[in-house]
């Protein structure tokens, strides 16, 4: 039975999905296991220091639409965590190739305690027409908050009608930051919308297009696709309304990261016949070939993705090994150790960069896990992928941003190198004198040339590790003693995995 279900109006949450977590402590080996079985279980918290909202998930993917409107329908504090996107969108636009970026248009209907007991219907309404007429978008995205969630305001009847009104697409977004612990659902409920109200079925099939569902990294997909005589379409950052409508209309989807595009591009390819890429992306140089032959097998040009292969792993095979000489330099007579610390697949696109440099992962703070995605198709299965290739990965913690327990594996393994995708999680191990990376772009690692670039800035990094050392002598660690002299799971319920 499909996972996918547009004729409702929210989508379903992961948990009941697709099986998602946030609470796991053990081996990644065992996590896959239980997983491959169905026998995965959530292990909650009697303990939680922080947690991550749909909301600002579901704004990530809706914001950074060049043409589109965002109103966030509930108090306006919930609008705060829309504008850091607004700095993403002017900070990352080179990557893409973005000439003239435009304005973010982010509004908020501003819900005050008279709406939470009257409703907020009619303000609702009122700020639909205000943004249509202040800023004239090509589509409005209205996304739901708690107050909004819990109050009941009939978000969907407002949007329907003000759609027929203005003209333009009006998308209702359930991303109510209670529906969900894992707060990922709010990439599906933004790409559930888009799939439901903006994209039409295709007028032709082309060949000269793919779609990559991706954050808002680098253009490396423009020369990779080249070859195979097509482009890429970005989706959603940088995308527009239109490039979004005829998505449809695509030879193809991948993906830069499983965890973000599983809803879309199994929607894409269940209702308006885009196939996806049957393949987890391209992260160290066994998954690269695996995804270039897959492209090529997908595409029926099996003979052009050999090409590339031979033509690649001969311009940068040499300068890699080269490179994993001088990481092994770094600390000659015993092998450097690394933890990370992302969200799912691309923490586990990182693990596959350490077995591939030849750097022991010794352990990973991932923030949920996906059992299987929403194509049910296990090669898309990255961890598992990492664990067939380089080995298990001990002491995989799934921790939902849980930043005490980071904090207390660090003190206990003390790698050479800590590896994050997450703002604020490097400073934790700069504190302890462990030499921290954090690269934003999720492309920077990707492919070949990734993998050898990505491995020059960890080479960088471990050689140049005098700051974290000083810093370590002068920081102040704000968790106690007894804290650091517990296991790291000791407010997880175990025994239910």
């Amino acid at each position: 039975m499909s996972s996918v279900n547009l004729s409702l109006p929210s989508v379903q949450i992961r948990e009941i999905r697709i099986n998602s977590i946030t609470g796991f402590q053990g081996g990644a080996e065992e996590l896959v296991n239980c997983a491959r079985k169905k026998g995965l279980k959530d292990n909650p918290r009697s303990f939680t220091q922080c947690v991550g909202c749909s909301t600002s998930k579901a704004a990530c993917m809706t914001i950074l639409v060049q043409d589109a409107a965002v109103i966030s329908h509930g108090p306006v504090g919930c609008a705060t965590c829309l504008h850091e996107f607004a700095f993403t969108y002017r900070v990352n636009y080179p990557l893409r190739g973005i000439e003239k970026p435009t304005q973010r248009r982010i509004f908020s209907t501003n819900l005050t305690e008279k709406e939470t007991v009257y409703g907020g219907v009619t303000k609702l309404e009122n700020a639909i027409r205000e943004v249509k007429e202040r800023v004239n978008p090509n589509a409005i995205f209205v996304l739901t908050t708690c107050a909004a969630g819990i109050i009941g305001d009939d978000v969907e009847s407002v949007c329907d009608a003000a759609e027929e009104e203005l003209g333009i697409p009006v998308v209702a977004i359930f991303c109510e930051g209670f529906r969900s612990t894992v707060w990922t659902t709010g990439f599906d409920a933004a790409y559930h919308g888009i799939a439901r109200r903006l994209v039409k079925p295709p007028r032709k099939r082309r060949d000269d297009m793919i779609n990559v569902i991706n954050f808002w990294g680098s253009d490396v997909f423009k020369d990779w696709f080249a070859p195979f005589g097509a482009k890429p379409n970005y989706i959603t950052p940088y995308s527009t309304v239109d490039s979004l409508t005829w998505s449809s209309e695509a030879a193809a989807t991948v993906q830069a990261c499983s965890t973000l595009g599983s809803y879309l591009a199994a929607a894409l390819e269940q209702e308006f016949g885009v196939p996806e890429l049957p393949t987890a992306p391209p992260y160290g140089i066994v998954q690269t070939d695996r995804w270039f032959r897959a492209l090529g097998k997908l595409l029926g040009k099996e003979e052009i993705a050999e090409k590339v292969i031979a033509e690649k792993k001969a311009e940068y095979l040499p300068k890699i090994e080269a490179l994993k000489e001088k990481i092994k330099a770094v600390s000659p007579g015993r092998r450097l150790t690394a933890y990370v610390t992302g969200g799912a697949a691309h923490g586990h696109a990182l693990l596959s960069v350490l077995g591939e440099l030849g750097i022991e992962a010794t352990g990973a703070a991932i923030f949920h896990h996906d059992p299987l995605f929403d194509n049910g198709e296990p090669n898309n299965d990255q961890l598992a992928q990492r664990v067939m290739d380089y080995g298990d990965v001990p002491n995989f913690n799934v921790c939902n941003k849980q930043e005490f327990e980071l904090v207390n594996v660090l003190n206990r393994l003390r790698p050479d190198l800590l590896l994050a995708r997450h703002g604020g999680m490097t400073l934790w191990g700069a504190k302890l004198g462990i030499p921290s990376l954090l690269i934003g772009d999720e492309h920077y690692s990707m492919g070949y040339e990734g993998l050898l670039k990505y491995g020059e800035r960890i080479l960088e990094t471990l050689e140049n590790d005098e700051f974290v050392k000083n810093l370590e002598k002068h920081a102040v660690n704000p968790y106690s003693d007894w804290w650091l002299n517990q296991r790291p799971d000791t407010f997880l319920q175990r025994g239910q995995s």
